[in-house]
Order: C-alpha cells, then structure tokens, then sequence
C-alpha cells in the first residue's frame, strides 16, 4: 500500500493521522446523535394559521365619506357558513342619503376582481330579492345577500360594493 521510498517515521505519522481523523469523526457522530437523542420530540404538527388581512377595517377617510356622502358606516361583507351566500351589510346614520341603498329599482352587485366574478342578489319565488329595500331608519342595520354559487368568492378576498351610484372598493370577506 505505501510506496517502497516512503520512510518508517513517514509512515508512522501518515498511519497516525488517519487514526486521528477517524476518532475525531466518530466522536463527532456520537455528539449528533447523542444531542439528537437529548433534543426533545418534536410536538404535535401545528395547523397551519389562516392569515387575516390587518387592513379588514375601512380607513378612516373611507369611514367619513361612507357617512358623509352616503350616510352609512360600519361596512361589512361576510362569507356565510355554507359559503353559497356572501352577506353585505351597514348601518344607515342618515336616512335622507342612505335611500340610495334601499332602492328598490338599483340593483345591487358584488364584484370580486381576482376571482372574475359579479356577484347577484338571489330571487326566491315566494321570498323575492334576498335584500331589504324598506325606508331606512336611523341607527338600523340593513343587509343583502349575493349568490356565491361555485364558492369563488372566499374570507379574505378583497371584493367591491356597487349599488346604483354607490360604490364601495376594496372591502375584505370576513
């Protein structure tokens, strides 16, 4: 194995050092698995957190032109438990300026552009539209529910309010 030329100190210190380097490779092993050993067991998978959008609130300049120009607040879109139904609802502060949303002539549309969809309020034969078109009132919560057929839209997605010439972007599906 050694050349014939190589001398026996030489050899000595080659034999040496690879003796040396497998001690040193072997106690490097034994410390990994031993801190492996030592480490504990990992815990239980964790489910992956579904990432809320921080920005679900509307600004507060969206909040004060709701309420100036169109006299609601407290704008919300919510993905229904089945998913087949997306709810839009808020709460009129003027009356006078809210009879937009009310009418009954506007039809309402929820728009989700990175779906590609346009949603529609529903009409039941003996219900009618699934919205409320009565005078608003003050203070009073009012709601419309869009068809979500297909499940497109889906919580968070940001989607767009349009009824009549109110219009409302950029709202997240809770």
């Amino acid at each position: 194995m050694f050349h014939r030329n190589v001398t026996p100190n030489l050899k000595a210190a080659l034999l040496v050092m690879a003796l040396a380097g497998s001690i040193f490779v072997l106690q490097a092993e034994a410390q990994s698995t031993s801190q492996a050993a030592a480490a504990p067991a990992p815990a239980k998978p964790v489910p992956p957190t579904v990432h809320t959008n921080l920005a679900k609130q509307v600004p507060m300049r969206a909040h004060m032109y709701y309420q100036g120009v169109w006299g609601v607040d407290s704008l919300t879109v919510k993905y229904t438990e089945s998913g087949e139904i997306i709810r839009f609802s808020y709460r009129v502060v003027d009356p006078e300026k809210a009879a937009t949303l009310n009418d009954k002539k506007a039809e309402p549309s929820l728009i989700d552009l990175q779906a590609g969809v346009k949603l529609v309020i529903p009409e039941m034969e003996k219900v009618g539209k699934l919205r409320q078109s009565s005078t608003p009132i003050a203070g009073k919560s009012y709601w419309m529910a869009f068809s979500n057929s297909g499940r497109r839209v889906r919580p968070g997605d940001r989607v767009n309010v349009e009824i009549g010439h109110f219009r409302a972007d950029g709202l997240v599906v809770e």
